[in-house]
């Protein structure tokens, strides 16, 4: 009793930590605004969950449940990381672990509990969903019939053994040191494609072997959806599962779909994923200390590392130093550069290659690349002053707050342009259409990693939309991909310049109010000018 009784402690004041968030009640509502418009109309020109190019189930609770499992068990794994990551790094930083430590809480204990905490989220995501899911399906009024069980079936054995997987690497990734900022948000990134990919290969596996199916239960579900399929349109074949989105033109193909059975031996499939999760939360336990001894060093070495001298910079930039906004410049380009690893440069002179020499898709891929992997610098620029408090004294200097608003667009830009320079100066030569796109996309990346920061006050939902946007533009959407269709990016970035622009400038005083972020240097100041009265 005393052990459970230390594992819900944990759990719900890891809950309510969450919960007091507002930024924690603004995504559900943005979910809950998405999970309605996964079920489009007929006269809508897209799905969410197709068979093919164009065929869906009738809107029963059975279709509805298994649309919403399908969503929930691939764009929520990647959605659901970076929603719930981080409460390890906060009880470690917070030092809350050094307090319970000290108590009799087993080390398995509490990153079981924090497990846990991950899943509950996700559970409550995914009964939201489903009430709306229940709500569209009465307002589509194509199936009336109402199924609880049917509409609940697929989000626990497709969605949530996804999900525990998600929930092992949100703990996994707290755990690694160099995992736990941007560089982790990226890593996993590339890892959901990876079983996304897992995934879509196990659809054409024989239907003996699908009963561990894959981690979001994708094999398993084609498998039941296609036998269906087969006896409603016998003379017919179809390409595959799609999800996420897909467009179409006419009205969709329907065919009845009103339950759901998967085989004992199919729930035994995916229970193993869950049961492997637990193990492997377990088997982290033993370097829980380690992990939390390395927090303050880590840190340390951080914010020390010397990365490289860059000699040529500072000759470069000495003829700036003479003017106060030239210094400013000089010293925040310096500050970003030069802890730089020389694994960082190392990538980007790889993918300057490719740039320079690749075919034009490659050539957007290696944009793509290149802007995520300083990832890092755009999202979190902007919070070195919240994150250091030393926001009372850079901005308590005259006319300081107008130049560093210029210094960092400045800087960003100019970073975001370098990385891409060598596939503008192949550009220059005779594409000047596509030359524009990727200037005004290298724009809209620098404007909006700090209009984001500024008005969320924190990295994840920008590294977030980056990632989901670098994901669209390697399978061709022209968003961060210039060279696909470069009047449409040159469309989609007129738009999308100016708005962040604004916000930038709206949100800008704000983030510079040194009542907000200053309050450790507030704090002194009322000491020092306390101690004067009382003398």
């Amino acid at each position: 009793m005393g052990a459970a009784n230390r594992f819900g402690a944990i759990l719900v004041a890891d809950l309510r930590e969450r919960t007091r968030s507002t930024r924690f009640w603004v995504v559900l509502v943005a979910l809950s605004w998405a999970s309605w418009w996964c079920f489009p109309p007929l006269e809508a020109h897209y799905m969410t969950v197709s068979i093919g190019s164009g065929v869906r189930g009738q809107y029963s609770s059975a279709w509805i449940g298994m649309t919403l499992g399908l969503l929930y068990s691939t764009l929520m794994s990647l959605l659901g990381f970076y929603l719930v990551r981080g409460t390890l790094v906060r009880d470690f930083e917070t030092r809350v672990w050094q307090l319970l430590v000290a108590t009799p809480m087993t080390r398995a204990g509490f990153l079981l509990a924090k497990w846990t905490s991950h899943m509950l989220v996700f559970c409550l995501v995914m009964a939201i969903g489903l009430a709306v899911g229940l709500l569209a399906q009465l307002w589509r009024a194509e199936d009336s019939t109402l199924d609880l069980i049917e509409l609940v079936r697929p989000a626990i054995w497709l969605s949530l053994p996804a999900l525990s997987i998600t929930a092992l690497f949100a703990v996994l990734f707290d755990m690694i040191p160099w995992l736990r900022r941007s560089a982790g948000n990226v890593l996993y990134f590339v890892v959901w494609i990876a079983l996304l990919a897992f995934s879509s290969t196990g659809e054409n596996r024989p239907v003996s072997d699908t009963w561990l199916s894959d981690p979001n239960g994708i094999a398993m579900a084609w498998r039941d959806l296609k036998s269906q399929l087969s006896l409603a349109y016998p003379h017919m074949t179809f390409d595959g599962l799609s999800i996420g989105g897909v467009m179409f033109k006419g009205e969709p193909a329907i065919f009845e779909w009103t339950r759901w059975a998967p085989r004992w031996l199919d729930i035994g499939g995916r229970l193993l994923w869950v049961g492997a999760a637990l193990v492997a939360i377990c088997a982290m336990a033993p370097a829980l200390d380690r992990a939390a001894a390395r927090t303050s060093a880590v840190a340390t070495r951080a914010a020390n590392a010397p990365g490289l001298r860059l000699r040529l910079l500072d000759r470069l930039l000495r003829p700036l130093e003479s003017h106060p906004s030239g210094l400013l410049f000089a010293a925040e380009l310096k500050l970003l550069l030069r802890p730089r690893r020389r694994l960082w440069w190392l990538a980007l002179v790889v993918l300057g290659l490719v740039q320079l020499f690749g075919s034009m898709q490659a050539l957007g891929i290696a944009c793509i690349l290149a802007w995520l992997i300083s990832t890092d610098v755009f999202a979190r620029t902007i919070l070195r002053e919240r994150e250091s408090g030393t926001a009372a004294l850079l901005f308590s200097a005259a006319h300081v707050q107008r130049r560093m608003l210029f210094v960092r667009v400045g800087v960003a830009l100019g970073l975001a342009v370098l990385s891409v320079l060598p596939a503008l100066l192949r550009l220059s030569l005779g594409d000047p259409l596509i030359l524009l796109a990727l200037n005004m996309t290298a724009a809209s990346i620098a404007v909006a990693g700090i209009a984001v920061g500024a008005a969320c006050r924190n990295p994840r939902p920008f590294e977030l939309l980056l990632v989901a946007s670098a994901y669209a533009g390697a399978q061709g959407h022209a968003l961060l991909n210039p060279t696909t269709d470069p009047a449409a990016t040159i469309a989609l970035h007129g738009i999308l310049l100016p708005a962040f622009s604004v916000l930038l400038v709206v949100l800008w005083p704000r983030h510079c109010r040194v009542e907000e972020q200053g309050a450790p240097w507030r704090g002194m100041l009322k000491r020092h000018h306390g101690r004067k009265a009382l003398a």
